[in-house]
């Protein structure tokens, strides 16, 4: 296996980050890249601990389903 990232995979994943809305990306990439915890994050944004949570498991959807080459649906990309 190789050290170097697939150009196209990196390409998926960052249109796919793009896709979802700016504070699920936020806390999904403060809790993934900056390694933040999630009561880091809640004091940070505001936001309980359940909440951060509930926005971190959005992501996540979103992030897998767009991977997997699936569209979000309309009421998908607001939630």
């Amino acid at each position: 296996m190789s050290d170097t990232p697939d150009p196209d995979l990196l390409r998926r994943l960052n249109e796919a980050v793009g896709n979802i809305p700016k504070l699920q990306r936020e806390i999904f990439m403060a809790h993934r890249l900056d390694n933040m915890t999630y009561g880091e994050i809640a004091d940070r944004t505001g936001l309980t601990v359940r909440q951060v949570e509930r926005h971190m498991a959005r992501a996540i959807y979103k992030l897998s389903k767009q991977m997997d080459g699936r569209k979000l649906s309309w009421w998908e990309r607001w939630f």
